[in-house]
């Protein structure tokens, strides 16, 4: 077996959240290898569905253009009962939100985020599979099949399995994936109709019995082209027949996805159009197709010494919703700065521990809400208000208060964000050389942790002192950004300021002068200060980053 060097973090799997995981990585500077297992990308539209969250940590990475050029627009749902129209759905979000919802195949988004990623010089190492890995203290020993048929024996100082549902970093691991499968066969397919729908719009068509129980179903969902949708809807029986002579299905207990077997053809589509459609129509130009199973299951850790596992690897669980690529992705970005700090020597010793804390909750209540949804006929059927809906659908509810890498909230505020939520958007912010307002993506953006001060003369500590001790107790990866109300004067200081020109800021945030914040590199708030002091920063900033020796890890099970 070939030896070859070492490596920071070895990503196994080349799929949205693990290019996510590399790619944030690497914008890190950490040194990554990603390796998977195909020799090319799949041309599948699997996950469709980009959430507004999800763009707006593609923002932060610097992708989201490339996204938007790529995506079309989800504009709502039409739906139907037994050919009659229902309450159309319009995806329709608070104006402050900078992006709405989108739809683009997965090998689109894949497309993208691997090219992001070769910017940084890190290309996927195809037809490559992890096939086992050993840990020890001090990092871990992976053994790779190539694309030769050799082997190769890499160490790492940490592992990711991105792997999938059926993941062998989750087996070897020995983590469990307790859950359950619904018995339900699906036909998948991706294909062109002529019909008069408006445009961004999914579609999805019941029929119900006497006894008010739906007994067929199609959704449609729409991709960029001319009248093109990834259609779903039940396999027939002589479908499922076939796929189990053919000896379809997964070897190791977890049926989920795309399976093996007799592929659904256009005739099949076709029959179901006819039954189901809202106006006659014919389905052209099929570019794939499958059948396809659903299970829900969990992992009882997140990870396990210096191995952790994100996205299917992690959570599986219905497609309502479209949740499980945006709730990977989410992972990756949270995993991905925690790595960093564990790599260059600056984490505390808590920072590895908080991934299975601030991630393993999210996993669990996305689970739960999509099997509920799945079996009360979709998310249109979800009591909650539908502005709240939206808001939780989109992933812009997620909040991580609880995780121990957080500050309490002040006593005396509870206005704005507070710490362990996500960091709003606002517009109007200027400067003295620019002409044009700028957003707060738009400063945030290619950063890492950001200090942000509001107020002319910031009760506590001088900005500069604060930006002096923000430097030293991140180790140098804490910048500050000063943003003052439009009406005050900038005075002399090495710390880039902003004017609120707006007020936008002061009110999303609840900022009253002499009020601070700690913003993380996954866009959630680490800490609100009010007033900001060095005392208190530093004490915010020793929940994360540790005293610049070398930390062992300290994630789950240790």
């Amino acid at each position: 077996m070939a030896r070859s060097g070492s490596t920071d973090v070895l990503v196994a799997g080349a799929g949205p959240v693990g290019l996510t995981l590399a790619a944030e990585l690497r914008r890190a500077g950490v040194r990554c290898r990603i390796v998977d297992r195909l020799p090319a990308r799949l041309p599948y539209a699997k996950a469709v569905g980009v959430q507004p969250r999800t763009l707006e940590l593609f923002d932060r990475m610097g992708v989201v253009r490339d996204v938007l050029d790529a995506a079309v627009p989800m504009r709502g749902q039409l739906t139907y009962v037994n050919g009659a129209a229902q309450d159309r759905i319009e995806l329709v979000l608070p104006p402050e939100v900078p992006y709405g919802f989108a739809a683009l195949p997965q090998y689109a988004t894949e497309g993208v985020l691997e090219e992001f990623l070769g910017r940084f010089g890190t290309a996927i190492e195809r037809s490559t599979e992890l096939v086992g890995f050993d840990q020890d203290a001090a990092g871990v020993t992976c053994r790779l099949t190539t694309a030769s048929g050799g082997e190769e024996e890499v160490r790492s100082r940490f592992l990711v399995g991105c792997d999938g549902a059926h993941s062998l970093v989750r087996k070897r691991l020995g983590l469990s994936f307790e859950g359950g499968a619904f018995p339900e066969e699906y036909m998948l397919a991706d294909v062109e109709v002529g019909w008069g729908l408006p445009p961004g719009y999914a579609v999805r068509s019941m029929h119900r019995g006497e006894d008010g129980a739906t007994d067929d179903l199609l959704v449609c969902v729409p991709l960029p082209g001319d009248g093109r949708y990834r259609m779903s809807m039940p396999a027939p029986p002589e479908l499922s027949a076939a796929r189990r002579a053919s000896g379809a299905g997964a070897g190791d207990g977890v049926v989920h996805g795309l399976e093996g077997g007799t592929a659904p053809a256009l005739a099949d589509i076709q029959k179901v159009l006819d039954r189901l459609a809202p106006e006659p129509v014919t389905a052209s130009a099929l570019r794939w197709s499958s059948v396809f199973r659903i299970s829900h299951r969990l992992v009882d850790r997140y990870g396990e010494g210096r191995v952790f596992v994100a996205g299917d690897a992690a959570h599986i669980h219905p497609p309502t919703g479209a949740q499980g690529m945006n709730t990977g992705i989410q992972d990756a970005c949270n995993l991905a700065w925690k790595l960093a700090l564990a790599v260059g020597g600056a984490a505390g010793p808590r920072v590895l521990a908080g991934y299975d804390a601030e991630r393993r909750p999210v996993g669990e209540e996305v689970v739960g809400r999509t099997v509920r949804h799945a079996a009360a006929e979709g998310v249109q059927a979800d009591p909650t208000d539908r502005e709240t809906l939206l808001l939780r659908e989109a992933q812009l509810l997620i909040g991580y208060r609880d995780s121990p890498l957080v500050t309490p909230p002040p006593r005396a505020d509870g206005s704005g964000p507070q710490p362990g939520d996500r960091v709003p958007d606002c517009a109007g912010l200027t400067g003295d050389i620019a002409a044009y307002p700028l957003r707060l993506f738009d400063v945030l953006r290619g950063s890492g942790h950001v200090l942000l001060v509001y107020g002319s003369h910031p009760a506590g500590d001088s900005v500069s002192d604060l930006a002096s001790a923000a430097r030293e107790w991140s180790h140098g990866l804490l910048e500050t950004r000063w943003i003052l109300p439009a009406d005050a004067t900038a005075p002399p200081s090495p710390v880039p300021c902003h004017r609120d020109g707006l007020g936008a800021f002061a009110r999303r945030y609840g900022a009253g002068e002499g009020t601070a914040f700690v913003v993380r590199p996954d866009g959630y708030l680490g800490a609100r200060l009010c007033p900001p002091t060095v005392r208190e920063l530093a004490s915010a900033l020793g929940r994360v980053f540790g005293d610049g020796s070398t930390q062992g890890p300290t994630g789950p099970g240790r």
